[in-house]
């Protein structure tokens, strides 16, 4: 099985490198995704998200075909989605992602961890690309912590992911209260990597406060 994943690996790397120089291949592959054997699919959708990594502008003329997968029934293509959906955020100059964000974030309320991690992940690489959007982005992760998961332990992974999120992207935030009281009370969160990545975000903040404090 290792052997077989690393050969799909391979093939997706590959893959990517002819999505990039042919459209028409790129264009083929888009309206195949949904009817290729799991092998396929999985080396083309891992193709595409290296695509998006590498080559966002690639990408971004089949916007609308990733939005569409969104509210696909099928988990893997929706977070796959999610992911490309945020790399392209990056040349984005149209202000599409603005267009969509109510469906995007919306995994964030639950019920599944895999989907709200991948969004959560997503709404702090589009606020770095669109600083703009930091307020919004930052108010929707903080949702995590009223939100209805599968069970209370993947609401605490959940909470974890936020908070790492959220680090990526605090010194965009216009008013950073609401972010650094959902921190605090994370110290006390019941899953112990949660508390920690917690303790460790306000120790960070605490330091860089005293930093700038001492060079006045």
């Amino acid at each position: 099985m290792v052997v077989q994943n690393q050969a799909t690996v391979t093939e997706a790397v590959e893959l990517a490198r002819k999505f990039r120089a042919d459209p028409k291949l790129l264009e083929a592959a888009l309206m195949e995704l949904e009817t290729l054997d799991a092998e396929r699919k999985f080396a083309t959708a891992k193709a595409l998200r290296l695509l998006s990594e590498q080559a966002p502008g690639t990408l971004y003329p089949h916007f609308d075909r990733f939005v569409a997968l969104l509210e696909c029934g099928n988990g893997f293509p929706r977070w796959d989605a999610t992911r490309i959906l945020a790399a392209l955020a990056t040349v984005d100059k149209h202000a599409r992602i603005e267009t969509i964000l109510d469906p995007y974030l919306k995994p964030i309320r639950g019920p599944h961890l895999i989907g709200a991690a991948a969004t959560i992940a997503g709404a702090a690489r589009i606020a770095l690309a669109k600083p703009q959007l930091a307020n919004q982005m930052s108010h929707a992760i903080l949702r995590v912590e009223r939100a209805h998961y599968q069970t209370e332990e993947c609401r605490n992974i959940a909470i974890g992911r936020a908070i790492e999120a959220l680090d990526q992207f605090f010194h965009l935030i216009g008013d950073p209260h609401w972010v650094i009281a959902f921190v605090r009370r994370q110290t006390g969160n019941r899953r112990p990597a949660t508390r920690k990545k917690a303790e460790q975000f306000l120790k960070r903040r605490n330091a860089m406060a005293s930093a700038v404090a001492s060079s006045r």
